[in-house]
């Protein structure tokens, strides 16, 4: 085919590609971003597209105009659509998802892979769900779900995960037939890459990420490289499990990853012959008290045969599906701070007028008033400045309490002396 011939082929494919509309914004395929790049090749012709940004039944019917407009472009052979981002059979990477939900604990042997299990298959009730398993050195979600590979490969040699009455499974466990997995340092790093922006996910609404127990590198790398919207934190009620809980809260929020609430798992046990409940742990008091952790309880699980059953999508016990409801409504919101009737919200507000909004509400107030501050920065050090308005030493302040309650926002509570 001579060069203008050539020239002239894609001309006709890109003026009868311009035809094709994006159905919810009524913009071009060209205007939309959708067409990445059309390569001609003797009548072949290769149509490289980004449709991230659209639902998948959305893609799907675009996919399908585009190959009916081509198709009938005098001169085209044959047509091809290539997905830039998205596979095919299935959207890559987590970036498509609405919703990336990740499930961490501090410790091993809480039940943490097992609440993954279950929220993922308690938000399918309402939602198209996938479950990542990023426990890396501990892969136990195929187990619990009863799900076994071998992982199959989408067109375009992605990844394909499994699938279990509609909710999409990836784990390296699908992939190691039971084999010990020794993986460290950059291996784990880049086997979890890997899957992280080239499975072939089928469903786009929630992500929910099983992560290994602790803090260590597959934890960092994932809140480092993957848009993570909220953490679900799981611990039992030992006062270890949950001291060190705590400081795995300040980590994610350190990290800028809202922290939706915690999971109290095996909160409880009732007998089976007398129906009496039994606490399994001395919930301890004080500051390993689930009363002192800094984020809200999302449920208290009891230890029973129904949660260590194996979870369907759409079908599990009621403590399950009122956990997958808080922790939709939690996603929904996170990153937002409820700011109390009377508060100064200073976020974003240049120093000088910081000052004035805190000067004026302080001096509304009497003594005894409750003062509350909601800042994008530790107001820690608002402290000397009260005690210069108040005339009084910062020991005069009782209570004093700084709270990051998101990861950009911090509350102050106090009372006038």
């Amino acid at each position: 085919m001579s060069e203008n011939a050539h020239q002239t082929l894609t001309d006709r494919v890109e003026a009868q590609l311009r035809e094709v509309r994006d159905p919810q914004a009524d913009l071009s395929v060209f205007e939309a971003g959708f067409v990445q790049d059309i390569a001609v090749d003797d009548g072949e012709v290769t149509i490289e597209t980004d449709l991230t940004a659209v639902d998948g039944d959305t893609a799907d019917s675009v996919v399908e105009a585009m190959l009916r407009a081509v198709d009938d472009v005098d001169g085209v052979d044959s047509v091809h659509v290539e997905s830039t981002t998205p596979s095919s059979e299935g959207r890559s990477a987590v970036a498509a998802f609405d919703h990336v939900i990740a499930v961490a604990s501090a410790k091993g042997g809480v039940g943490k892979s097992t609440t993954a299990a279950h929220l993922a298959c308690g938000l399918a009730a309402d939602s198209d769900v996938a479950l990542f398993d990023a426990d890396i050195h501990g892969p136990n979600v195929p187990d619990l779900l009863a799900v076994s590979g071998p992982i199959h490969s989408s067109d375009e040699g992605d990844p394909l995960p499994v699938r279990t009455g509609g909710l999409d499974v990836m784990s390296v466990g699908l992939m190691e037939d039971g084999a010990p997995l020794a993986w460290r340092g950059a291996m784990a790093h880049d086997a979890l890459d890997d899957l992280f922006t080239n499975t072939a996910w089928r469903n786009d609404d929630v992500l929910v990420i099983d992560l290994p127990p602790g803090t260590g590198d597959v934890v960092l790398t994932t809140l480092q490289e993957v848009p993570v919207d909220g953490v679900v934190v799981v611990t039992t009620p030992f006062h270890a499990s949950v001291s060190d809980t705590s400081r795995t809260v300040e980590l994610f929020r350190d990290n800028d990853v809202p922290v939706l609430g915690t999971v109290v798992n095996m909160a409880e046990y009732v007998c089976d012959c007398c129906g009496e409940a039994n606490d399994l742990f001395a919930e301890a008091a004080g500051p390993s008290g689930i009363g002192d952790l800094d984020t809200s309880v999302l449920a208290r699980l009891p230890f029973t045969h129904d949660l260590q059953a194996t979870p369907e999508p759409g079908d599990v016990p009621d403590p399950i599906t009122d956990l997958a409801d808080g922790v939709a409504e939690a996603a929904e919101t996170a990153g937002e701070v409820d700011v109390p009737e009377g508060a100064v919200d200073i976020r974003g507000l240049e120093p000088q007028e910081r000052k004035d909004r805190v000067r004026e509400r302080f001096g509304e107030l009497d003594a005894g008033e409750a003062f509350v501050l909601v800042s994008d920065r530790d107001p820690a050090p608002v402290g000397p400045f009260l005690g210069r308005l108040a005339e009084a030493p910062r020991e005069a302040f009782d209570p004093f309490e700084t709270r990051r309650a998101t990861p950009d926002a911090w509350v102050l509570r106090t009372e006038k002396p």
